[in-house]
């Protein structure tokens, strides 16, 4: 145990198990009291050692209740580089109802500081991309020179040998300009300009200077027009920033649908009944259907093959997933960051490992989760219209290759002021469940809406 070597331990294991059972004891419960003293091997200390680490759980405690948005914003300070423990200090700052404030290029400084005993302002320095050199001489200019007025005002006045466009990026990503401007598409497009328009002026100011005329201010400069993000590009762009969906979670624009097609969150995944597998007190649960956004996706290999090992979010809580060789095979196109995935699979719960996981049996995307929960696609029509127009719209997605049985079927919902009535078209005009057929069709003149929805 104190050379902490696995092999030797694994010949132990045989020993120590088969001389418990010759003595009456149950081999369940023998492994189980294996996989105990196994993991002290891992790491064990005497008893002065666990007095001391009692006293600091204690002080630490102390601060956490009394002093929460001072002694939280101090770990996260301390572990801004490391991305994955802000993001569970944040998540236990919600749980202990500490708020956080978002970044704000005239409010934040490089750490995370405490504004009360509730609230804490988000440090720039947690922004990926941005260094100490940069936010302290942003901040230095804003001491100086007061708040900033845009984010052209920013980059004229923040000494261009600490910031770069890379550096101003990270910080429109991040939401930082929001109170200036909430148009993060815009502001993105717009920073190039805004540092050429800094180096015009403060080339023209030297020019001013040399020459003794004018007086070197900036001339104004307009914003480059850009399609404002959709909340979709907007979180993907935040956690290309901060490593982390901040503001929200994309998994909120699927939510009531994709509980109807997996209705067990993330959070209230549980071992619900299982059997014991190997020696390592692994044991395998019930079915279960799940739906989450992949945060990140890695494979390796193994004796059968490539398997993926995938980490699903639905805003609840995150949960990985083991994806085996032949339907890893299959399905990798679909395991990708930012992907939304219906999962059909078993819980895993490793007793050593003190962990629950998720082997996938199935993975689909939504147009196949639809199509396999027999969604219909319903479209409300009001008022006499054009007919071709709607069939115009609906060819695109109709399945003509004899694999009907895969798409859903249409029901066309119409009213006019002397009644209503459903009509259900034929099964050779089933189509494939796709959200941008449904965003096409309520553009049609007449169409109140289209959904999905299911029997």
């Amino acid at each position: 145990m104190s050379k902490k070597k696995p092999e030797e331990m694994a010949t132990h294991r045989s020993i120590f198990v088969d001389g418990a059972t010759q003595r009456g004891v149950d081999a369940h419960k023998a492994t189980e009291l294996f996989n105990h003293i196994e993991k002290f091997a891992g790491y064990g200390f005497n008893k002065s050692h666990s007095a001391a680490y009692a006293v600091i759980a204690f002080q630490t405690a102390y601060f956490k209740v009394h002093h929460p948005a001072a002694f939280m914003a101090a770990n996260l300070s301390t572990l801004l580089d490391d991305t994955d423990k802000v993001k569970d200090l944040i998540e236990d700052c919600r749980a202990i109802g500490v708020a956080m404030l978002p970044p704000d290029i005239n409010q934040s400084n490089y750490r995370f500081e405490p504004v009360d005993v509730k609230t804490i302002r988000y440090g720039l320095g947690g922004i990926k991309g941005t260094g100490r050199g940069a936010i302290e001489a942003i901040v230095a200019a804003r001491t100086s020179g007061g708040p900033f007025a845009d984010l052209f005002d920013l980059a004229a006045r923040v000494d261009k040998q600490f910031i770069s466009r890379r550096v101003v990026e990270a910080l429109v990503r991040a939401g930082a300009f929001d109170r200036l401007n909430a148009d993060r598409a815009v502001l993105l497009a717009s920073v190039g300009r805004a540092i050429d328009a800094a180096d015009s002026a403060a080339a023209a100011a030297g020019q001013a200077s040399l020459f003794g005329a004018g007086d070197g201010s900036a001339r104004h400069v307009e914003y480059v027009k850009a399609v404002r993000w959709s909340e979709r590009e907007k979180l993907s762009n935040e956690k290309l920033a901060l490593g982390y969906y901040f503001s929200g979670h994309p998994f909120a624009e699927f939510a009531t649908e994709a509980r109807r097609l997996a209705p067990t969150a993330l959070a209230d995944v549980r071992l619900a009944a299982g059997r014991s597998e190997g020696g390592r007190g692994e044991q395998r649960g019930e079915q279960v259907r799940l739906a989450g956004i992949v945060v990140s996706a890695r494979s390796q290999n193994t004796r059968r093959g490539r398997m993926g090992i995938i980490v699903l979010e639905d805003g609840t809580a995150q949960l990985e997933l083991m994806v085996f060789s032949e339907l890893y095979d299959r399905k990798r196109a679909l395991l990708k960051e930012d992907q939304l995935l219906f999962v059909a699979g078993r819980v895993r719960n490793d007793e050593f490992a003190q962990r629950i996981s998720v082997s996938a049996d199935e993975l689909m995307d939504l147009a196949e989760a639809r199509a396999r929960a027999a969604a219909r696609l319903r479209i409300e029509v009001e008022g006499a219209g054009d007919v071709l127009q709607l069939r115009d719209a609906l060819n695109p997605y109709r399945i003509t290759n004899g694999h009907a049985a895969h798409g859903c079927r249409i029901v066309i919902s119409y009213r006019n002021g002397a009644g209503s009535v459903d009509l259900a078209l034929p099964e050779d005009w089933r189509v494939r469940p796709e959200d941008r057929l449904a965003a096409d069709l309520a553009m049609q003149p007449r169409v109140r809406r289209a959904y999905y929805n299911y029997a």
